[in-house]
């Protein structure tokens, strides 16, 4: 069972309801953000809509699909994608380094089909195991899954192995392709197998093999309404939506 903390989306419309006197005309506001993110996001807009006024309106990719978007021309006033992103967006002025945020980190997980037998995984050795034993793996293409699985596979020496029996998705993610059939192990972001109902989490990478992805968030400088994103800005680094985030699998900084 998902926890959901009704506390702190109680604690949420407390916080907004002062966002809405100095936000009284109503905006609205657009999140490109990393699907690492999505349940967050999901669970805490109602909340900012109804306290604030302002209106949502999230789309969600990798961090790299939406960073080139915006380097066409996407519009959008808040991006939450990986520090890196939003460091080389701010870097080409296309955000403002004033109000970038570092939001969460998150590790890689591994996620099988709800119901499915999955063997402990807790050592680099049983990762290794299960890897050779899988009849079939998948991760993104797109997102920051995909190198660190590559480094595993040549750390272990099983690149060629692992090569005939791994899926590269690009139209949905793991552990939807997990859920489907498509694949026997996924591997990807933790918050994203939790928000898949159709496939449960083995758990984490072992320690001595995983590695972190952070997530920030910053306003667009040609931001339709720097007002209302800055208000959501300041929604997401508070104790509230940080215990949101710790629920939904992330660790909030």
């Amino acid at each position: 069972m998902i926890f959901r903390p009704v506390v702190a989306i109680a604690a949420l419309s407390l916080i907004l309801i002062g966002a809405t006197s100095s936000n009284s005309r109503a905006a609205e506001v657009v999140v490109l953000s990393t699907v690492a993110a999505k349940s967050v996001l999901e669970e805490i807009a109602p909340a900012f809509e109804r306290d604030s006024n302002h209106k949502l309106v999230l789309r969600f990719a990798t961090a790299a699909e939406l960073k080139a978007e915006i380097e066409k021309g996407a519009p959008c006033d808040v991006a939450l994608l990986t520090v890196a992103a939003v460091d080389d967006l701010i870097k080409q002025g296309r955000f403002t380094q004033i109000s970038k945020i570092n939001v969460a980190k998150s590790g890689v997980g591994i996620a099988v089909k709800r119901g499915a037998a999955a063997p402990s995984i807790t050592t680099g050795e049983e990762l290794k195991q299960a890897l050779l034993s899988a009849k079939s793996i998948v991760y993104s293409a797109q997102g920051a899954t995909a190198p660190i699985m590559k480094r595993i596979f040549e750390r272990f020496g099983i690149t060629e192995v692992m090569s005939a029996k791994t899926i590269v998705v690009t139209a949905i993610t793991a552990p939807e392709a997990v859920a489907s059939g498509q694949a026997e192990m996924g591997f990807t972001q933790i918050s994203e197998i939790l928000d898949t109902p159709s496939t449960r989490l083995v758990g984490p990478l072992p320690p001595e093999v995983q590695v972190y992805s952070s997530f920030a968030a910053a306003i667009a400088t040609e931001a339709k309404a720097p007002g209302a994103a800055q208000a959501f800005i300041d929604l997401l680094v508070t104790a509230a939506t940080k215990a949101v985030l710790k629920a939904r699998g992330l660790e909030p900084n």
